[in-house]
């Protein structure tokens, strides 16, 4: 069985590449999309469901690859993972989203230090993340699945307001930098709360629709 500081280095790698994924495709895709809104948001949607995938199936046996704060929080209240466990790796996946964001500025020769401006607010924003994070619970606890998240992410970005961030660590991360997947600090603590909200939600529904001894009939 793998170390905790194994499991804990696993979580912060595959936090960072999992930002630089996002962060770096929203760069090239604002730099190559000619202004073009839906094009860039296609070209920054797939490599974040793609890199997303790669990133379970390579981390997922040595840590679980949660890479996600909300994701720990729900398999504690679950007894899946220990609660000491689950605050180290939320430490290690918020250190690494951080690190993955300067990795992106750095790869794009863009200033490391940034505070991003772009304004993320409003009731169906909040409720949007709500509903990502709850419908992305739903499918890890359902399925353990990484192409079954790949694909949900990759859905998520194109059927939410918000571009489905459902992700505490992803959130603060895009929090620091200003380019096309940022998100002013002001909005963070309101996506945080629908985030957590959203996956308590999930966590409740799936101790009672997936904890059937034998399948339906």
């Amino acid at each position: 069985m793998p170390s905790l500081a194994q499991r804990g280095v696993a979580e912060c790698l595959g936090t960072a590449f999992l930002l630089a994924g996002v962060v770096g495709s929203g760069i090239m895709a604002a730099k190559l999309s000619g202004g073009n809104g839906a094009l860039a948001l296609l070209c920054n949607t797939l490599p974040t469901g793609a890199i997303l995938t790669v990133l379970i199936l390579t981390f997922g046996p040595v840590s679980g690859a949660h890479f996600n704060p909300a994701v720990s929080v729900a398999l504690a209240l679950r007894r899946e993972l220990p609660p000491g466990v689950a605050a180290m790796y939320i430490g290690a996946q918020v250190l690494g989203g951080i690190v993955g964001v300067l990795a992106a500025h750095a790869m794009f020769e863009l200033p490391w230090w940034q505070v991003s401006l772009t304004v993320r607010t409003g009731a169906g924003q909040w409720f949007a993340e709500g509903v990502a994070t709850f419908g992305l619970l739903l499918t890890i606890l359902a399925t353990r699945s990484a192409y079954a998240v790949g694909l949900y992410i990759t859905a998520a970005y194109w059927f939410t307001a918000s571009t489905s961030f459902a992700n505490p660590a992803v959130t603060i991360a895009r929090a620091l930098s200003n380019t096309y997947a940022g998100i002013a600090p002001a909005g963070v603590l309101a996506f945080i709360a629908a985030q957590i909200i959203g996956a308590l939600a999930a966590v409740a529904l799936a101790r009672w629709l997936f904890n059937a001894v034998s399948r339906p009939q």
